[in-house]
């Protein structure tokens, strides 16, 4: 299948490079030489206009910073100028509505679109083991799976256009509080006298067990390997944690949603970022 990839940071170069280890021809472009040059390396076609990468192609993906990029892309560069028969799929995280909308101006283009932000950072993206949350028809869904797959791990189609993005901030809505709660309680069974790795071996297997403790553990030598164990570098980025943070409580309030936890976790996230911002977001334990 001949693919365009438009986006090639952090996240995209290794969601490009595992596409063309999948088989298939990928038509890269991206503003940043450099990100053109690695894409090269990865055995990709890179292009220097967007309109250029998407002649021709059986599928579109895009992995932009924010909506407003991903609605002009999508307007200026995308919608017009891919084939008709394309099938489009943004795995960018953006606010619902900005998804749906493009969507809904794709699908008038007579295209198939999906939105597809995914969970799993920097390393899954290289790995191909992303989880990717799916909004859009069946037929869009059915069409875009097997192209998801050879960038992830699971594929799961969460309903309607704009649900893929719906997941994802409700999702990482939860990770920021399970994040700060984890930290916290570490931080006082320190106080208490109370060894972190002892802490662990009892918490990882009772009642107090989540992801944040026992697959991303935020002090250091404790549970797997994570970005603790690497002074908090690399990872998914605290200024990335309140990027969705400030999505999902966007749309709380557009749905009239009560989340209480999810403000106060924005709140102490986006103090964090002023001098942290780019270092991984469980270094939050640094605040307590």
């Amino acid at each position: 299948m001949k693919i365009a990839f438009i986006g090639l940071g952090n996240m995209g170069g290794g969601m490009a490079a595992n596409l063309v280890k999948a088989g298939h021809s990928v038509h890269a472009f991206d503003l940043a030489e450099a990100a053109l040059s690695a894409a090269r390396d990865n055995g990709c076609e890179t292009f220097h206009e967007a309109k250029k990468a998407v002649a021709g192609v059986d599928a579109v993906v895009s992995m932009l910073p924010n909506g407003k990029i991903v609605k002009a892309v999508y307007e200026n560069d995308v919608i017009g100028h891919a084939p008709g028969g394309a099938v489009l799929l943004d795995c960018s995280t953006i606010d619902v509505a900005t998804a749906r909308e493009v969507i809904a101006a794709a699908e008038s283009a007579g295209y198939d679109m999906v939105d597809a932000p995914v969970s799993g950072g920097i390393a899954a993206a290289n790995g191909g083991t992303l989880t990717f949350m799916v909004g859009g028809t069946g037929k869009a869904f059915q069409r875009a799976e097997p192209i998801l797959q050879a960038m992830g791990k699971a594929v799961i189609h969460a309903g309607d256009a704009g649900n893929g993005q719906a997941a994802k901030i409700c999702n990482n809505m939860l990770l920021a509080i399970h994040m700060i709660g984890t930290s916290e309680a570490f931080k006082m069974a320190e106080k208490l006298g109370l060894d972190a790795q002892t802490f662990y071996d009892i918490s990882s297997v009772s009642s107090g067990q989540n992801w944040s403790m026992t697959s991303y553990c935020p002090v250091p030598g404790v549970g797997p390997q994570s970005p603790s164990d690497n002074d908090y570098q690399g990872g998914f980025a605290t200024a990335l944690m309140l990027k969705d943070l400030k999505l999902a409580m966007e749309a709380a309030e557009t749905a009239g949603a009560s989340t209480p936890l999810g403000r106060h976790a924005q709140e102490i996230y986006d103090a964090f970022a002023e001098e942290h911002g780019g270092l991984d977001f469980s270094a939050i334990i640094r605040t307590l």
